[in-house]
């Protein structure tokens, strides 16, 4: 009945929602049919992110008793509930949004400001409920940002699941990112990485001249776990084997006070570089 209800709201086949149950639950199709059997979804602007006015432009600020409140919210948040005929996901996540003011240097502070986060989903029918609403990242505004995370991590250098991780990186030329970052959450919420609870989620940053994706993990000095982490990434982006693909730690961003400066890089080609930019 649940699912009929999300066909009914959404405009979904109830084939699809149960093809995308598959996808989800047991992780087992390639990226050519992930697209196929959710590619030609109609797509509409979630009306959130379209009355979303960042902090940046509003010149308001934040102080350290905003931030500690926001923090306290997130860790008192219920536990998001799951129907008896919904689809439970391994672990319940949290959908955030932001974006910075173009020429306006990022601090800890602002950032903090601008996230904001949209939703919780915890099985495969919530999470579509969102995702079919989301806007794709090829049509959002530059220097935006969509972070999916583990429930209670939030998408920040200092959260404490992450102060000991870092991301792996992939740059991509226009064009490329809405295939990619369909795949990567797929991938990621079907359980494809076998990583345990190493991964703590996954960004989409859209930019002037490139589109980023990142998985960040929990440990930076587990390099058995990163190197799975950075094999699995490229199997699911489906990229060429000598792929450029880079790794940075949060310690090193909080360094520099940058997520994708100063990275290590992983693989050199350059018909893969072709490839992603």
């Amino acid at each position: 009945m649940r699912t009929l209800i999300l066909c009914a709201r959404f405009g979904v086949e109830r084939s699809l929602v149960n093809k995308l149950v598959i996808v989800l639950v047991l992780g087992r199709l390639c990226s050519t049919t992930l697209r196929s059997l959710i590619g030609g979804c109609s797509v509409v602007l979630l009306s959130l992110l379209a009355r979303l006015k960042t902090s940046d432009d509003s010149g308001e600020e934040d102080t350290t008793t905003n931030r500690e409140h926001k923090d306290q919210d997130i860790v008192s948040l219920p536990p998001v509930e799951v129907g008896p005929s919904e689809h439970r996901l391994q672990y319940t996540y949290s959908l955030w949004y932001s974006r910075r003011a173009p020429g306006k240097q990022a601090t800890t502070q602002n950032y903090d400001q601008n996230l904001k986060l949209m939703g919780r989903f915890a099985s495969v029918e919530q999470f579509w409920s969102y995702y079919s609403h989301l806007v794709r990242p090829a049509e959002l505004a530059s220097h935006s940002d969509i972070h999916i995370f583990k429930d209670g991590i939030k998408p920040m250098w200092e959260d404490i699941a992450n102060k000991n991780g870092g991301k792996w990186i992939v740059r991509l030329r226009k064009g490329l990112a809405s295939r990619c970052w369909e795949n990567l959450l797929l991938a990621m919420l079907g359980e494809q990485f076998m990583v345990g609870d190493e991964i703590c989620g996954a960004v989409i940053s859209v930019r002037y001249q490139e589109d980023i994706i990142s998985v960040w993990n929990r440990t930076a000095s587990d390099s058995i776990t990163t190197a799975k982490i950075r094999d699995t990434l490229k199997r699911v982006l489906n990229l060429p084997p000598n792929t450029i693909m880079e790794y940075k730690t949060h310690t090193d961003s909080l360094k520099d006070h940058s997520s994708f400066r100063n990275t290590r890089a992983d693989g050199f080609s350059s018909r893969a570089e072709g490839f992603l930019r």
